[in-house]
């Protein structure tokens, strides 16, 4: 009986990771086909959509766009989101939970709400097609999974060893940078991977702020396939998903992902 379970768990295993994995299988397979429009299984096999994809200005613009944004958007995450995070885990103060709701409200408003509600602040300020105006709409999505996933880091550190330290005449800064902070590491760069990882994938909030002359990757793909579809949107969904995977095994090797969640 115990066997048959472990047969029936391992078969469910794997048929969920079937289940995601198939279609990131299939858009491969459909990346490298030679004809000019979607078809599975393809009849031929060319190499030829991933020049067209490197070679088209639009969308090597929009990954320059992404990439710039998402990397300022993973250094405010950390900047403003590893003081929050602290703040709430490690101070006492009136409103503590308040503000704890407030910073991750924005995951519970719907998207198109949001976005409507941005723009609607943004547009006065002339911050609408604006590197800065992407950076602070994405930053209320990401910085909301900073706060928490720091917080959750910090609260798993104790705080046996920065007492320890303070009874030894080490200063509350101190502390922190020397102490603190090290250990916290593979939370930082797990929080900021991740931050940067949802910036680059925005569409939702960006589809309201892009301009002519600023558009993100995201934004560029989803007005291309609104006007056609061939092999090229399977090429840039590979590579999107490449880059993704490439940036979440590099953490993962580098510090473990495990490890920032733990002590």
């Amino acid at each position: 009986m115990t066997r048959l379970i472990s047969i029936l768990a391992r078969g469910y295993v794997f048929a969920v990771f079937g289940f995601i994995f198939l279609p990131m299988l299939i858009i491969l397979v459909i990346s490298f086909s030679a004809d000019s429009y979607l078809s599975f299984p393809p009849s031929g096999w060319s190499l030829k959509w991933y020049s067209v994809v490197l070679n088209n200005a639009g969308f090597m613009q929009g990954l320059r766009n992404s990439a710039i944004i998402a990397a300022i958007v993973a250094v405010l995450s950390l900047a403003l989101g590893l003081p929050a995070a602290f703040a709430l885990v490690r101070l006492e103060f009136p409103g503590r939970t308040l503000i704890r709701n407030l910073i991750l409200a924005p995951l519970v408003l719907p998207a198109m709400m949001l976005g409507l509600g941005i723009l609607m602040v943004f547009t006065p300020a002339g911050l609408v097609a604006t590197y800065p105006g992407l950076v602070l709409a994405h930053l209320v999505m990401t910085l909301p999974f900073s706060v928490r996933i720091l917080q959750t880091s910090l609260a798993n550190l104790g705080t046996d060893v920065e007492h320890a330290a303070m009874t030894l005449g080490a200063t509350p800064m101190q502390v922190f940078v020397q102490i603190t902070l090290p250990r916290l590491t593979p939370g930082i760069i797990a929080s900021g991977a991740i931050a940067a990882i949802m910036s680059f994938d925005e569409i939702v909030l960006s589809l309201f702020l892009v301009g002519p002359r600023l558009q993100t990757l995201p934004v560029a793909i989803y007005r291309y396939v609104d006007e056609r579809t061939d092999p090229m949107v399977a090429v840039l969904a590979v590579l999107l998903i490449a880059m993704s995977l490439a940036m979440v095994l590099v953490i993962e090797r580098s510090v473990g992902f495990t490890k920032a969640f733990s002590r």
